[in-house]
C-alpha cells in the first residue's frame, strides 16, 4: 500500500494541518513572514560549526551545552529522536529546555536531528511546531529505504506525497526539512540523484539537502563534485566527516576516521563550499572510536578527555578548512 492510499486524502490532511494552526494561533497563518524568513536557505556566509549532540548524550542538558561551548562550536544540533538528547513524546516539554540550556551557554540551536519521514505520525506535528516556536531552522529527516525487489522510480514516485505533505507542514510552522545522503543500498538518497528526483519540483525554502561528503565520496569516489552542483540550489546544511576504505575478513569496507585522515577532499570540498556561497550550519560527526560517544552511548567506556580531545582536534580541522579564509 503506497503512501496516498494509506490515509485521507492529502487535502483532508492539509486541511486538518492548517484547521489545528488556525485554532492554536501559535505561529499564526501559513504565509507568516518570520517563517519564510527563518527557512530562507543561508548564502554568502561563513558555515556555522555545530556538535551532533548525539556524542554528547553522555550528558545532560547543561553538561551537553556547557562542554560544546567550552570546546568552541557555534550551536548544537540536536538529536530529537527515540534514543536522543530529546525523545519525540517529550518534546514539547524537553526541547525548550534543551534549547535554552544551549542559549545559556551563549550558543544556538539552528538545526535539529529527527526520525520524521511521515508527516501523519503521532510526534510530526508537535516536532515540528514547538521546534519553529523555538526558532529552530532545520529539521533533518528519517530516512527511506528501498525495497530491493521493486521498480526504483515507482517506489520514488510512491515517497513523493510525504515529501510533498512534509513541505507544506514545513511552511506552516517556519522550519526547513533538510534530507541526509547515506551511503548504502538500502538507502533512498544515497545515490543523490533519487534525491533530486524527489524534490526538485518542490520549495526549496521548505525542503532540502543535508549534504554529507563522507557518504556521498563513498558512493560516488571522484564524481562528488557533480552531485554537489546538481543540488547546489537546495543544499541547506552540511554534514563533516571522513573514512578510508579498509579491508575486513570478507570485504572492503568504509572505516570512519578523524577529518583530514582519509579519502574526503577537504580542500576541494571546502572550495566548492565557497564557490557555491553555502554560508549554511554545519553537523560535525564523531564517527570513528571514542569511548561509545560515536554511537550515541550514555556512558563512555573511556575517559572523557579522549571525546574531548577528538572534538577539538575535528572542529579546529573543519574551521581551518571552511570557515578560515
Amino acid at each position: 500500500m503506497n503512501y496516498d492510499q494509506s490515509c485521507v486524502s492529502r487535502r483532508k490532511f492539509l486541511s486538518a494541518v492548517a484547521g489545528t494552526a488556525a485554532t492554536g494561533g501559535l505561529l499564526g497563518i501559513i504565509a507568516d513572514t518570520r517563517g519564510v524568513e527563518s527557512a530562507e536557505i543561508g548564502r554568502h556566509g561563513r558555515p556555522r560549526i555545530n556538535i551532533f549532540s548525539k556524542h554528547l548524550q553522555w550528558l545532560d542538558y547543561k553538561g551537553m551545552a556547557g562542554t560544546a561551548a567550552e570546546i568552541g562550536f557555534d550551536g548544537v544540533d540536536l538529536t530529537v529522536r527515540p534514543k536522543g538528547h530529546v525523545l519525540p513524546e517529550r518534546v514539547q516539554d524537553d526541547l525548550p529546555r534543551a534549547v535554552e540550556a544551549v542559549k545559556e551557554a551563549g550558543l544556538r540551536v539552528e538545526m535539529i536531528t529527527t526520525t520524521i519521514t511521515d508527516p501523519r505520525d503521532e510526534h510530526t506535528q508537535a516536532i515540528l511546531k514547538t521546534a519553529g516556536s523555538l526558532g529552530i531552522r532545520y529539521y533533518r529527516m528519517g530516512y527511506y529505504h528501498y525495497d530491493k525487489t521493486g521498480d526504483i522510480i515507482a517506489q520514488l514516485n510512491e515517497i513523493k506525497p510525504a515529501f510533498r505533505d512534509l513541505v507544506a507542514m514545513s511552511k506552516q510552522y517556519g522550519l526547513a526539512a533538510s534530507y541526509q545522503n547515506h551511503a548504502g543500498t538500502k538507502y533512498v538518497g544515497a545515490s543523490l540523484w533519487d534525491l533530486h528526483h524527489l524534490i526538485q519540483d518542490l520549495d526549496r525554502r521548505w525542503i532540502g539537502s543535508q549534504f554529507d561528503i563522507r557518504h556521498a565520496v563513498v558512493e560516488g569516489g571522484t564524481t562528488w563534485p557533480v552531485t554537489m552542483r546538481l543540488l547546489a540550489g537546495y543544499i541547506n546544511t552540511l554534514v563533516a566527516k571522513d573514512f578510508v576504505w579498509a579491508r575486513n575478513a570478507n570485504a572492503w569496507v568504509a572505516k570512519n576516521v578523524p577529518l583530514g585522515q582519509g579519502m574526503v577532499d577537504f580542500p576541494g570540498y571546502a572550495a566548492m563550499v565557497r564557490q557555491l556561497n553555502l554560508g549554511i550550519p554545519v553537523s560535525l560527526h564523531l564517527e570513528h572510536p571514542i569511548g561509545g560517544a560515536e554511537h550515541g552511548a550514555r556512558k563512555l567506556s573511556t575517559d572523557k578527555s579522549v571525546v574531548l580531545d577528538a572534538m577539538r582536534r575535528d572542529l579546529y580541522f573543519c574551521r581551518r578548512l571552511l570557515v578560515s579564509e
